[in-house]
């Protein structure tokens, strides 16, 4: 993984851009069902600093995976307006970044930037921020959406599955954090990469088919 300045300078940018906005998603999609936890907690802003995890943001610069602050929410006050609206609330973050990813595409599917375009010695060409930027949030898109606490696909999957599911789904609650972080970070070393196998190929083929290459 390359650590030159244009390659950081992007990937920083689109950091800060994906992280905040995705985060907002799920302050804002709470709020419009009733619950003001994340407002009241100040994370219904575009701030970058109240919703960046130094510690995630650095290993998702470093390794390609990574977190920001969680939004605190109530789900029983969401539950009370709508009985899907956590899952609407968790899926919120993920689709922003899938819609970022969507828009920074338009440039590169129709040719209207350079995608070769070599980048100077600090900063980066447009066609390499945009690139940058369209594989970072179809990284956090899919990552997010993996059915392990304490990830959103956790919370989305538990909404479809029964009631009798849920001492099942307390136990990976307790012990997903450490499971994740085992096969995101020991998994590899052991050449067992599933998260890489599970995020990792998806991500190249959706870049490739929405920048048409």
């Amino acid at each position: 993984m390359s650590f030159d300045p244009p390659t950081l300078i992007a990937r920083v940018l689109t950091l800060v851009i994906a992280f905040t906005l995705h985060e907002y998603a799920h302050a804002w999609t709470a709020t419009r069902f009733g619950d003001y936890t994340a407002m009241g907690a100040g994370r219904l802003t575009l701030n970058p600093l109240s919703h960046l995890d130094p510690f995630g943001t650095l290993t998702l610069i470093l390794v390609g995976f990574g977190w920001a602050k969680p939004v605190p929410i109530n789900p029983a006050a969401i539950r009370r307006n709508n009985p899907a609206g956590v899952m609407w609330v968790s899926l919120a973050g993920p689709l922003t970044n899938l819609l970022l990813a969507l828009l920074a595409a338009i440039p590169l599917r129709f040719s209207l930037v350079n995608i070769n375009q070599p980048s100077g010695a600090i900063f980066p060409s447009i066609g390499y921020f945009l690139l940058t930027f369209i594989l970072v949030n179809i990284t956090l898109f899919i990552f997010n959406l993996l059915p392990l606490a304490p990830l959103d696909g956790e919370k989305v999957l538990s909404h479809f599955l029964p009631e009798s599911w849920q001492p099942v789904l307390d136990g990976l609650r307790r012990y997903g954090p450490m499971i994740l972080l085992l096969l995101v970070f020991i998994g590899p070393r052991l050449g067992f990469d599933l998260i890489g196998k599970l995020v990792h190929e998806p991500v190249m083929a959706i870049t490739r088919f929405l920048i048409n290459r």
